[in-house]
């Protein structure tokens, strides 16, 4: 392929796969979520068909675009029937919910799972963790990455250590009751990754969390 045709091409995907999946008819017949999901999915489709493309690379990214899209809405119309039934089972208000489109996020903050210092679960919060499990049963496919994180107080090393425990512990009770232990990998971020500054008392409650990633596979 000429190198200076193929970032026109790129270019002409992106767009191809946006328009496509903002047509006004789709936009009124699927959720947010799904449309999202399309649109990643077309756009990935694509690039993945034009990269593989042969004497016809136009039409090896429509039709990339045609599959990816597919597959992007379908994760979306899970990830949006997933979300709502954890909105239904989920009781402790402090657990947030963030649908992305490609993927549903679970975020915990430690003051419902840990005592200060502690890597050992509250019992309060199993009715929600067990309903969590129970979801992500019913939705089998799917991979669940769980992401221990903590404030920059004290050593980066203990932070990382203290994480890696706290991941450990909650991938544990999902498994414990009944999800797949090769679904679900612990991961500890220690404090690299704030969502908050760590200059005040408020962004450092907010950093330290778990967070349950649940990304759809097919």
């Amino acid at each position: 392929m000429n190198m200076h045709y193929k970032p026109a091409l790129l270019i002409a995907v992106s767009g191809l796969a946006l328009s496509a999946c903002t047509d006004p008819a789709y936009l009124n017949s699927t959720g947010e979520k799904t449309q999202k999901g399309a649109i990643y999915g077309g756009i990935a489709g694509g690039l993945a068909g034009l990269a593989t493309a042969g004497s016809n690379p136009a039409k090896s990214a429509a039709i990339g675009i045609a599959a990816g899209a597919a597959a992007g809405g379908l994760f979306g119309a899970q990830l949006d029937k997933q979300e709502a039934e954890l909105r239904q089972t989920l009781t402790n208000g402090d657990i947030e919910i963030v649908n992305t489109g490609t993927e549903l996020k679970v975020i915990m903050p430690q003051g419902i799972l840990f005592a200060s210092d502690s890597a050992t679960v509250n019992p309060a919060i199993n009715g929600d963790l067990a309903a969590l499990s129970q979801n992500i049963i019913q939705n089998p496919a799917s991979v669940v990455e769980v992401i221990g994180h903590t404030d920059n107080t004290g050593d980066a090393a203990y932070n990382l250590t203290l994480s890696q425990q706290r991941a450990g512990s909650v991938a544990n009770v999902l498994t414990a009751n009944g999800v797949a232990s090769s679904r679900v990998v612990p991961i500890g971020k220690g404090e690299d990754e704030p969502v908050a500054s760590n200059l005040n008392e408020e962004g450092k409650a907010q950093n330290r969390r778990v967070e349950v990633i649940i990304r759809p596979t097919a």
